[in-house]
C-alpha cells in the first residue's frame, strides 16, 4: 500500500483529539485498538500487520512530550530524533519547543502516515524516517524515546545503541511508565507525571510515568 492510501485510511478511522497530558497538541487517535487492527485486515486485505501503536497517545510519549514542552532548552535549536515515534507525538512536541530539525523514526508505514497527518494538524514540520535507526548516528543533539522497554531483546538493543549516543555527547531522554525492562540503574530520574491513558492500553486510567536521562 502506498503512502496516500495509508493517509486516507488513518484519516478515515481516527478522530483528531487533544492529547490528555499535553492538550496544546492534538493527535488522530482510535477508540479501540482491536477494532482498528481488524479493519486494517478486512479493508486492506493485509494479514500479519503490527498492532496500531500509532493510533494512541502512550503514557511514555505523553510524559516525554510534556517534559519537552515544559523544558524547551532540551531541544531548542537542536537536531532531534524521536525514536519509535508512532503517532509522532514527541517529535511534534520537540518541533513546538523550537527544535531546528526533527526526525521521527518508525518502521510501520501506517505510523509514517499518522505522523504526517498529526504534524499538519499541529502546524509543525517533522521528517518521517521509515528505516530502522538502531546502530546509526546522524549527529543528533537530542534523542527522545518513549515506551521502548516492553520487550527484553528490543530494550537491550536500543539501550546499547542509545548509550553510545550518550557517550559521544547526545542528550538521551526516555519516557516510561515502569515497563518490565526499563534499566533504571543506568538512568537518572528527571520527573514523574500522572498521565491519563486508555484501558485499551493500560491496566489503569492514570499511569505514573517517569522521564529519565540516559547517562554515558
Amino acid at each position: 500500500m502506498d503512502h496516500p492510501a495509508r493517509l486516507a485510511f488513518v484519516a478515515a478511522h481516527t478522530r483528531l483529539l487533544p492529547v490528555p497530558h499535553a492538550p496544546e497538541l492534538s493527535l488522530h487517535v482510535a477508540d479501540e485498538a482491536t477494532v482498528l487492527w481488524q479493519k486494517t485486515e478486512d479493508e486492506l486485505g493485509a494479514i500479519g500487520l503490527a498492532p496500531p501503536f500509532w493510533a494512541f497517545a502512550w503514557a511514555g510519549g505523553q510524559a516525554l512530550a510534556r517534559h519537552v514542552l515544559d523544558n524547551p532548552a532540551l531541544v531548542a535549536g537542536h537536531h532531534v530524533l524521536d525514536f519509535a515515534s508512532g503517532s509522532g507525538l514527541v517529535a511534534i512536541a520537540a518541533a513546538k519547543a523550537g527544535a531546528a530539525r526533527v526526525e521521527a523514526a518508525d518502521i510501520d508505514g501506517f505510523a509514517l502516515a499518522a505522523m504526517d497527518l498529526n504534524a499538519r494538524a499541529n502546524n509543525v514540520r517533522i521528517a518521517p524516517v521509515g528505516t530502522d535507526q538502531i546502530g546509526t548516528d546522524r549527529g543528533w543533539h537530542t534523542v527522545l524515546a518513549g515506551d521502548i522497554c516492553y520487550e527484553r531483546n528490543l530494550a537491550e538493543r536500543v539501550m546499547t545503541w542509545l548509550a553510545g549516543l550518550a557517550a559521544r555527547g547526545a542528550i538521551v531522554l526516555i519516557g516510561d511508565p515502569g515497563r518490565s525492562y526499563l534499566p533504571t540503574q543506568r538512568l537518572t530520574h528527571l520527573a514523574t507525571y500522572q498521565v491519563p491513558v486508555t484501558r485499551e492500553l493500560e491496566d489503569r486510567d492514570i499511569k505514573a510515568t517517569g522521564v529519565w536521562r540516559l547517562d554515558p
